[in-house]
């Protein structure tokens, strides 16, 4: 396939799916449920939504403030106000092409900073294996927290424990064979993917390099706390989800994460999976896609305002580069 083509696709693929599933998210629900939804988000108390994109912000100032440790050891000593702007850059441009994000980020640090990019972008993709160990621990605790309401969810609207448990294992059997496999292929593609891996534990060995470990650790922790607490907030602006414990909460997180990566930014996706999520808790429909879109969207606001802002800002902050 033409690699022009591959490319426009990957653009144009998300955001029609994303597209598509608010138009299937309307037309899929009644007049009474689709008045129920915008009645919830338009009694939204504002003071919850003000806190969660303040632990949002604060979020993405300590993920700059951190990234600046992955830069020590390699001998850079980056500006915070340029690391914060070019995470936000990052942010910005994820809802316009999926994955780009980072690429920009790298890029924009480089430029600025003076950096290499492969050097810019090592440190970004040691960012995402850790992230990656936070997200495990986060499905770990929901698991163990809600596993007797997922477990009885799927054996009365899926399939039993014991099926969902064999096809785990079988899960794992296939992840082990494929690893093997692809330690000992010669195959071009194959190979890539090794390499890719490699990379990423070789991105979490340079962590060991980082001059300020306890700091980089309490950075780590406070950013994924911070996202957590987003979501526990929010709760409070739609009437059915307040009284929602810690678990529940931590299970609308974790799909609300995966969804972020199937569409721009989550478009559409991000509410469904939500609502989708806290049908488990008893919690209606409309009530669970009030709550995504309120989160969706006053997060999403906030990162194109402060992207656009950073784009502005940075040639202007650094005109003596």
């Amino acid at each position: 396939m033409n690699p022009k083509l591959i490319k426009v696709l990957k653009i144009i693929l998300p955001l029609a799916l994303g597209v598509f599933l608010i138009w299937y998210s309307i037309y899929s629900a009644t007049e009474e449920e689709r008045q129920k939804t915008l009645q919830y988000i338009l009694q939204a108390n504002p003071k919850w939504i003000l806190l969660s994109l303040a632990m949002g912000i604060t979020s993405h100032i300590s993920r700059a403030y951190r990234w600046r440790f992955l830069m020590e050891p390699m001998g850079y000593s980056i500006k915070l106000s340029n690391s914060f702007m070019a995470v936000m850059i990052g942010y910005l441009a994820n809802l316009g092409i999926p994955r780009s994000g980072e690429l920009l980020r790298g890029g924009t640090i480089s430029t600025y900073e003076d950096i290499p990019f492969k050097k810019a972008f090592g440190t970004i993709i040691s960012e995402r294996v850790i992230d990656l160990v936070m997200l495990l621990i986060v499905i770990t605790i929901t698991l163990l927290l809600q596993s007797e309401n997922l477990l009885s969810y799927f054996d009365e609207n899926i399939a039993s424990p014991l099926v969902f448990l064999i096809i785990i294992v079988i899960g794992v059997i296939l992840g082990v064979l494929f690893l093997r496999i692809i330690k000992k292929s010669k195959h071009p593609i194959l190979i890539k993917i090794k390499n890719f891996g490699e990379g990423l534990l070789e991105g979490i060995k340079s962590i060991t390099r980082i001059k300020h470990k306890k700091a980089f650790i309490f950075h780590t922790f406070l950013i994924w706390f911070l996202y957590i607490f987003m979501f526990y907030v929010i709760k409070f602006t739609v009437p059915e989800t307040a009284s929602l414990s810690i678990g529940p909460i931590l299970a609308t997180f974790v799909a609300g994460t995966f969804a972020m990566t199937t569409t721009n930014g989550g478009i559409g996706a991000f509410p469904l999976a939500i609502a989708a999520i806290l049908v488990i808790f008893d919690v209606e429909k409309p009530a669970g896609e009030a709550f995504g879109w309120i989160l969706w969207g006053s997060q999403t606001a906030i990162n194109i305002i402060i992207g656009a802002l950073s784009f502005l800002f940075l040639p202007i902050l650094n005109r003596e580069r």
